[in-house]
């Protein structure tokens, strides 16, 4: 077993660690099929051993050849600590700056196989979210972190190390940059290419920028959609006896079982993968498991009529149970489902995101990698099937979105009938979460804050809990009415939280906040840290999914129709910024959540060690981080974010942002146009 000042060591070299492959008791990303030319294989194998001295090119290099055909992608097996992947207190890291101890700390989180979706292929959510491209580069970034002074910056290009550079204390420890090709070679094809070259790095959101906290970290944004769309859709606050229907139990969609029961209705998610399905059983995160669709049937009626919360997880396809519900309510009459989503990995169709009915996992896997065409074919198929059975169960009264996972954007590709009669590019016969529930939330200014106690203590933990729903009742004391539900949804959230286990790796936290409360919630945390309340300095972050942090046309930005959607200066904007007004870390990526070239998002990390300077940094930061977008959104015409920043500029003298005169009568265009 090697320990963390091995690991930070660099590569371990003299002599070289026993090649013992892949572990047989994790679970493993499917085979990639980057169809490389001979010439390209010999490029991707040249890539991979310049990591090492030549002297053991002749060894390596023929078990890469055999991971590259195998795998189709050089992981590094070899290299794969044998350690105890897991966040570690801050203290036990070897390290010159407690800002580089906490990036080690958050690194190992990500590869945790309790929070990691394929821990030795080094994705940590989404099919493919990588923290690292191969082994190596994990070792170096050890290596890196822990030599790191605070006047220096360690450059991450897609995964790779490119060094530690001179810089200032008050600039950013590490600079990270995943998948940042040019636009026209943004496509699936290239980046499975470049991928196998060790090149470029699809990062997801919170995977490559080391931020990513388990399925918590989407749990309370699934829990404020299914309230607000119980709000929308039905009507009503009380989802008791409610059916949310959805499918999903990796990674981040994870959350929805747990959402689903903290909301108080019956939330049914289908997962034909069983390892993430047993482990969300057996983390607490899913009350029951099935493979029988007869029992699905039978729970769902259950829980109806005696209006109990219940997270059921059904082991098969979600084509089949959106058709055994099709098939009763056409039998019985009986609609037995009120909501539906879907949380399928679809932003990565054709490489794991997605399994078709009627292939077995086991069969999908192996047509994967065997016949790629074929199973493109049969993944379009199939979401004909999936839409059609919705669409008919949506023509009968159930009330679906898309949950910004490219699920009807690939429907649409694949020729099923989600187009939206007269709509633009980013609408669909279904709206986008953001379209409908959470967009009119961002333009209020309100996103998933995060936090991360570094001493890995639970009573920490609770400490910053309690901290924060002290802020929020303070600040929604005196809150306008337009406000006013969110800070009740959120106090409410943060103080049930504790209660229902939802910690997996690290002792983190997730909170929806606006710009105040999230300045005010890390200047009290920062204080708790410096007096001692909190043993060790805490992590804040946020996933890229927020505000201001990412440009996505099919999600984030899906609500934006001044012909902005499609731009990407928010978000480069949003790193920029964060950089330079106090962030610790910050990330930029091409792809997350919606797949490679479809969004653009970026993120960041900044430590509160309980200094004058640590409460200076997220003052500043905190305010840029989420003005920059509303700004945005006001300038796009929403009205909420007009009115946000409109206030945020009363509250601030020194912010002034341009705003826009909206045009108030359109016979004014018609005349124009028509001269």
């Amino acid at each position: 077993m090697s320990s963390l000042k091995e690991i930070c060591s660099g590569l371990p070299l003299d002599p070289l660690p026993h090649n013992q492959g892949r572990n047989p008791n994790v679970p493993h990303a499917p085979v990639r099929t980057p169809n490389l030319t001979a010439q390209e294989e010999r490029l991707a194998l040249r890539n991979a051993l310049r990591y090492f001295p030549t002297s053991h090119h002749a060894t390596l290099a023929p078990e890469f050849a055999q991971e590259l055909r195998q795998y189709g992608h050089i992981y590094m097996y070899r290299f794969c600590p044998t350690i105890r992947m897991r966040a570690y207190p801050i203290d036990q890291y070897p390290s010159r700056t407690r800002q580089a101890a906490a990036m080690m700390l958050m690194i190992m989180n990500n590869l945790d196989p309790s929070v990691a979706q394929f821990p030795q292929e080094l994705v940590t959510y989404g099919g493919n979210g990588q923290v690292f491209s191969n082994w190596a580069q994990f070792r170096l970034v050890m290596q890196y972190l822990s030599e790191m002074t605070e006047e220096q910056t360690l450059v991450m290009y897609s995964g790779h190390p490119m060094g530690l550079f001179p810089s200032l204390p008050s600039s950013p420890r590490a600079i990270i940059t995943n998948g940042m090709v040019v636009p026209n070679y943004s496509s699936r094809e290239q980046y499975e290419k470049m991928f196998a070259l060790g090149v470029s790095m699809y990062g997801q959101m919170t995977a490559g920028s080391y931020c990513y906290i388990g399925p918590q970290g989407i749990v309370h944004g699934t829990l404020l959609t299914v309230l607000n769309a119980g709000r929308r859709y039905l009507g009503t606050d009380d989802l008791r006896g409610r059916v949310f229907v959805t499918s999903g139990l990796g990674g981040m969609s994870g959350a929805q079982a747990k959402a689903a029961v903290i909301a108080g209705c019956v939330g049914v998610i289908a997962e034909v993968d069983e390892a993430p399905l047993r482990k969300r059983h057996e983390q607490g995160w899913v009350m029951e498991v099935t493979s029988s669709l007869e029992q699905c049937i039978k729970r769902i009626r259950e829980a109806k009529s005696t209006k109990t919360p219940l997270s059921l997880g059904y082991h098969g396809n979600v084509v089949d149970l959106w058709e055994r519900l099709l098939q009763e309510f056409e039998k019985t009459g009986d609609l037995l489902v009120d909501l539906g989503s879907d949380q399928t990995s679809l932003h990565n169709p054709f490489n794991g995101g997605y399994y078709p009915v009627p292939l077995s996992f086991r069969q999908a896997n192996q047509l994967m990698s065997t016949d790629p065409n074929r199973f493109r074919t049969t993944v379009q198929e199939s979401l004909r099937r999936h839409i059609k059975a919705i669409n008919k169960l949506s023509d009968a009264g159930m009330f679906f979105w898309d949950y910004g996972n490219a699920f009807l954007l690939e429907a649409q590709r694949a020729g099923a009938e989600v187009t939206k009669p007269g709509g633009g590019v980013t609408e669909f016969r279904y709206p986008s979460y953001v379209q409908h529930i959470m967009g009119d939330i961002f333009s209020l200014g309100f996103g998933p804050f995060r936090w991360v106690c570094t001493s890995c203590d639970p009573k920490d933990l609770a400490v910053t809990d309690d901290l924060a729903a002290k802020v929020l009742e303070e600040i929604a004391a005196g809150v306008s009415d337009g406000i006013k539900q969110q800070y009740s949804d959120n106090i409410r959230w943060i103080k049930e939280a504790g209660k229902h286990k939802m910690v997996v790796g690290s002792q983190a936290r997730i909170l929806y906040s606006d710009q105040k409360g999230r300045i005010c919630i890390a200047l009290a945390m920062n204080q708790a840290v410096a007096d001692g309340r909190v043993s060790a300095p805490v992590v804040i972050s946020r996933d890229h999914h927020d505000v201001s942090g990412t440009d996505s046309p099919f999600r984030e930005t899906s609500n934006v129709y001044d012909g902005s959607a499609f731009c990407a200066d928010m978000a480069v904007q949003n790193v920029v910024g964060d950089a330079f007004r106090g962030a610790t870390w910050v990330a930029l990526h091409n792809g997350g959540g919606v797949g490679w070239g479809e969004v653009i998002n970026g993120g960041f990390g900044l430590l509160l060690d309980g200094s004058d300077e640590a409460a200076k940094r997220a003052s500043l930061m905190l305010s840029w981080d989420v003005s920059n977008g509303v700004a945005r959104r006001c300038w796009s015409g929403n009205r909420n974010a007009y009115e946000t920043i409109q206030r945020t500029m009363e509250e601030n003298r020194q912010l002034y942002v341009t705003m826009p005169y909206p045009v108030q009568d359109e016979n004014v265009l018609d005349c124009a146009l028509k001269s």
